[in-house]
């Protein structure tokens, strides 16, 4: 017999942990003198973290390169929330580690929208980390 669990609630998604080795490089990348070189190479290495897309996303300089960047971020990580059972609605929390390189990416792309003047871009990704995390304050 099946139980049926019921929700009070949106369901929330808590994105999979990266490998020690990729969350390592990262760190390392992280504290490089040649900041944005490094963590590309692990953004190379492991397409799939989202963090290490935030990071190189923030250590750039060009609106351009940012935007393309975070928006890389964002993609995968809707990727990676499929991938973990998010079907278009629900809670991606700030409070899980493990989701912060997306809403990072996300956060970024809209910062970076609004910076090159893409402003409907801009307000459609402030809403959607108001919806996927109600307690959403720039982190």
């Amino acid at each position: 017999m099946h139980q049926v669990q019921m929700s009070a609630g949106l369901p929330e998604t808590v994105l999979d942990e990266e490998s020690a080795e990729a969350l390592e490089a990262l760190a390392n990348a992280e504290q490089s003198a040649d900041l944005a070189t490094s963590i590309a190479l692990v953004c190379v290495r492991w397409p799939a973290m989202l963090a290490a897309w935030a990071s190189l996303g923030d250590a750039l300089d060009d609106p351009a390169l940012k935007y393309a960047t975070y928006r890389t971020g964002y993609h995968r990580g809707l990727d990676r929330l499929r991938a973990n059972g998010w079907r278009g609605s629900g809670y991606v929390r700030w409070q899980h580690e493990t989701n912060r390189g997306f809403l990072r990416s996300l956060a970024g792309l809209q910062a970076t929208a609004a910076l090159i003047g893409e402003t409907q871009e801009a307000q459609r990704c402030a809403l959607f980390l108001r919806q996927l995390d109600p307690d959403w304050t720039a982190q």
